[in-house]
């Protein structure tokens, strides 16, 4: 285990993370196709998709000796400890999920804000699903305590805003894009 200044840190970029992911995720769903909010959105993305690599390296760093074997058996102990499984795979997710928020982020700012804003509903669907699977197990399912209960309540939350901004999406008709907002 790291001494306290790469534990703090390792846990720092990840509270940065997961507070950028819902702020943006909220403000893009709020926003309606206002630009000036899209472009809120994404730099909260943008700078939680950072925080996330920032983690990953202080977690590699600090806790694993930049060791793939270290982080899988690590990671395998903690899924022990909650599910009974000795099974690390889950590292390949959070792989994963490091891939595809680059490329989001990626996508976001080559393709632009408007191209962002009009990818296919379901491609929307999936995407937001998979990383609030993420966030729901590290912040309720492998945490506890405060930790715990401020996940289960932003993961609410932030299920809450995106069924309003689908039903209003809904309201408005085809006409708009994957979340109903008609073009300028």
């Amino acid at each position: 285990m790291p001494a306290g200044g790469g534990k703090v840190l390792t846990k720092l970029t990840i509270w940065i993370a997961v507070a950028g992911y819902f702020a943006g995720a909220v403000i893009y769903a709020l926003a309606r196709g206002r630009r000036q909010w899209d472009s809120y959105a994404r730099l909260a993305w943008t700078a939680a998709c950072a925080a996330l690599l920032a983690h990953v390296a202080c977690a590699f760093h600090f806790h694993h000796g930049w060791s793939h074997a270290a982080a899988y058996r690590d990671t395998a102990r903690q899924t022990a400890e909650v599910f009974g499984l000795d099974w690390g795979g889950g590292l390949y997710v959070n792989y994963a999920l490091a891939a595809c928020w680059v490329a989001d982020v990626c996508w976001w700012w080559g393709r632009g804000i408007r191209a962002y804003r009009y990818r296919p509903w379901p491609l929307v669907i999936g995407w937001h699903a998979f990383l609030l699977f993420i966030v729901f197990n590290a912040t309720v399912v492998f945490e506890g305590g405060f930790v715990r209960r401020a996940g289960l309540g932003l993961c609410l939350a932030l299920v809450f805003v995106w069924l309003d901004a689908a039903r209003k999406a809904a309201a408005r008709g085809p006409a708009g894009n994957s979340l109903g907002v008609a073009p300028d």
